[in-house]
C-alpha cells in the first residue's frame, strides 16, 4: 500500500508562504593589495587565477537566474569569469546600489594610518556602523541604499534567482536586512572572496520575518588553500 506523504511543519509552512525569491550573493574576488590600502569604491581590480575555485562556486549557482552586479570592475570580472567556469550567466545587469561602502578621503590611506586615528579602533569594521568618513557614507548609509535595491528587485523577480556579485560590505548590509539585525551585529559577519551566502524571501509570510538565511560565507577552503590562500 502507498503511504502517504510525510509533510513537516516546516515544508507545510513554507507551502503557505508563496512564491521564494532567492538571492545569491557571491563577494569579488580578492584584491592584490600588498600595502594593506583602504580602497572602497576605487575601481581596483581583483585575481581570478584560481579556476578550480571558481568551477566549484560556478556548479552551485542557479540555471536560469537573473544576474546582478555592482558598478565596481572587480564585481563585474568576478561575474564573467563564474560564467567562463561554467555558471549560466546572461545579461549582467549593473547597480550602483550594491557598490562597496564608500569611505572617502580615507581611501588610499593603509589600514594602519587609519586605526591610528582616534575613535576608529572598531575590530570588525573600519569604524563604528554609523560614522561617516570625511567625504564618504557609513555602514548604515549602504546598508540602507543596498536594501532599497533588494526590495525593488525582490517585488519585479518574484519566485526567481538573483545572483548578485559584490562586496563584503554589500553582504553583511543584505544580511543585516534579512534578520533585521543591528549594523553593529552584522559588521562581524565574515564574508570572504568568491563566498556564497544565500538568502530566501517568502511572499506571503508575516513581513516581520519574510526572510530566511539559508547559509552565508560558503567556501572550499581547501581549494583556496591548495591556490597558495589562507584558512583564516
Amino acid at each position: 500500500m502507498a503511504r502517504a506523504p510525510k509533510y513537516t511543519l516546516r515544508a507545510s509552512l513554507e507551502e503557505k508562504a508563496g512564491a521564494v525569491t532567492r538571492w545569491w550573493w557571491v563577494r569579488h574576488a580578492p584584491v592584490p593589495n600588498p600595502e594593506g590600502r583602504c580602497y572602497g569604491q576605487f575601481d581596483k581590480d581583483c585575481d581570478v587565477s584560481n579556476e578550480a575555485l571558481f568551477k566549484h562556486q560556478a556548479t552551485l549557482l542557479p540555471k536560469g537566474a537573473v544576474w546582478y552586479s555592482s558598478n565596481l570592475l572587480r564585481a563585474r570580472k568576478t561575474a564573467e569569469y563564474l560564467g567562463r567556469a561554467g555558471a549560466e550567466l546572461g545579461e549582467l545587469v549593473i547597480d550602483p546600489d550594491f557598490a562597496e561602502q564608500s569611505f572617502g578621503e580615507w581611501q588610499g590611506l593603509t589600514y594602519a594610518e587609519i586605526t591610528a586615528m582616534p575613535g576608529n579602533n572598531h575590530l570588525f569594521w573600519l569604524a563604528p556602523p554609523e560614522f561617516r568618513p570625511p567625504g564618504g557614507e557609513s555602514f548604515n548609509d549602504l546598508r540602507d541604499r543596498t536594501v532599497r535595491s533588494i526590495e525593488r528587485l525582490t517585488d519585479k523577480y518574484r519566485g526567481r534567482d538573483i545572483v548578485a556579485t559584490a562586496h563584503g560590505g554589500t553582504i553583511r548590509a543584505a544580511l543585516a536586512h534579512a534578520f533585521n539585525m543591528h549594523p553593529e551585529a552584522a559588521v562581524r559577519f565574515e564574508i570572504d572572496n568568491v563566498s556564497i551566502t544565500l538568502i530566501e524571501h517568502f511572499e506571503q509570510a508575516d513581513p516581520a520575518h519574510a526572510w530566511k538565511v539559508a547559509f552565508t560565507n560558503y567556501m572550499p577552503r581547501q581549494i583556496v588553500v591548495a591556490h597558495g590562500g589562507s584558512r583564516a
